[in-house]
């Protein structure tokens, strides 16, 4: 299994740098991973540095509560295509599916999809708060819709997604809805589960780890076996 191709390089941190986002881009260069996924402000940046490549971007709106109005949103979603993001993460107002909503959460996203012109879009969920016919009324929504991907997790709350949950999305999803798995895929092994059982995209921050086996210092300057900083050469143990 290619691991690469079905990773979502991340980096949603409410204080990111740029320098976090240059080394999270050099670092999909690197290992050729499918995407990274970046805040809305530095999509644009983010475009600059991966231009010529494959790696594609995402970036995320609504996030990570899907409160905003759907004007917003779909405002949101037309200035990241137009800063150059290649996906497009929605994150659905949890509100309005717990109101039984349908309609509006059916339009919300007809809406967002319109607006950005053919390029994917992934429907976010929490799953680990919703019961199982909210979701399986969602995926109808998504099937209804043809949106690409339905995301799991926002990685923003406690999840509690595995492989039976990827099972129940697969019990009402169609063809064309693929699945998408975030929050805490921290290992290979958690990553290769998650796709035997039918996920095909992996946002993680922990991609460079699964790929070289390598574990990453959790403060800069902790560790002197550690290749994520600079100032240290080696190898992490």
């Amino acid at each position: 299994m290619e691991l690469n191709k079905y990773i979502e390089h991340t980096n949603l941190d409410r204080s990111a740098t740029k320098e976090d986002i240059k080394k999270l881009c050099e670092e999909a260069k690197t290992y050729h991973f499918e995407a990274v996924c970046v805040h809305p402000f530095y999509v644009a940046f983010a475009k600059q540095l991966l231009q010529d490549t494959h790696v594609g971007i995402t970036t995320v709106i609504g996030f990570p509560l899907g409160m905003n109005t759907m004007e917003v949103k779909e405002y949101e979603a037309i200035d990241a295509i137009n800063h150059g993001a290649d996906e497009i993460d929605m994150v659905i107002n949890r509100g309005c599916l717990k109101n039984k909503d349908y309609d509006f959460i059916k339009k919300e996203i007809e809406t967002i999809r319109d607006a950005i012109d053919g390029h994917p879009l992934k429907v976010m969920i929490e799953e680990c708060n919703l019961e199982e016919d909210e979701i399986s009324k969602l995926i109808e929504i998504c099937n209804e819709t043809f949106v690409n991907f339905i995301c799991i997790a926002t990685g923003s709350e406690e999840s509690g997604e595995t492989s039976e949950t990827i099972a129940l999305i697969n019990k009402y999803k169609g063809e064309i809805l693929e699945i998408k798995v975030s929050g805490e895929i921290q290992t290979e092994e958690q990553a290769i589960k998650m796709i035997e059982a039918g996920a095909t995209r992996v946002e993680t921050s922990h991609g460079v780890e699964m790929i070289t086996g390598k574990k990453c210092c959790s403060e800069k300057g902790d560790c002197n076996d550690c290749t994520c900083h600079e100032e240290n050469i080696h190898e992490c143990l």
